[in-house]
């Protein structure tokens, strides 16, 4: 599945239609060049699932974790991680090991930039999200289901 956003506010709002999808032990793996709009998306998903605390790019401590607040009609957790920084490490796997993301998946919504090849194994079924940005600062959003129901629910988006 394709999208293209216009507007970073229309990334932002895409990924609350996105968090209407959403439940606990779903992964989602999201990569793109830098300035792409995976923190804008995030943003959106945590805007959607009612968490608490903005949600702001994890790349200097990797992982945040952003509880359900009743107020906003939070539901569900949002664990959102930034394995840019741990690419480079000689063991990128033992780091996100280290990150015990396998500890919450099961009862959170878990979006990882910058993760694939590394956190795939925490799940049975999870989501790809490649954003690409063109020169007029458009995205384009691509939606790979990997396993599971991912198709189906992602059928209520086109």
């Amino acid at each position: 599945m394709r999208v293209t956003l216009p507007t970073v506010q229309d990334t932002h709002a895409f990924g609350r239609r996105l968090a209407g999808l959403l439940r606990a032990g779903d992964l989602l793996l999201l990569t793109g060049p830098l300035g792409a709009g995976k923190t804008a998306l995030t943003q959106g998903i945590g805007a959607g699932l009612g968490v608490r605390g903005d949600v702001t790019s994890p790349t200097f401590v990797i992982a945040r974790v952003h509880r359900p607040d009743p107020v906003l009609g939070g539901r569900v957790a949002l664990v959102h991680a930034d394995a840019y920084r741990v690419g480079d490490a000689a063991d990128p796997r033992a780091e996100i090991d280290d990150l015990d993301l396998d500890a919450s998946v099961d009862e959170s919504v878990t979006v990882v930039e910058w993760g694939e090849g590394l956190v795939e194994q925490l799940v049975d079924a999870h989501l790809r999200v490649r954003i690409d940005r063109r020169d007029d600062d458009t995205r384009v959003v691509d939606l790979e289901p990997v396993g599971g129901d991912w198709a189906s629910r992602l059928a209520v988006l086109a």
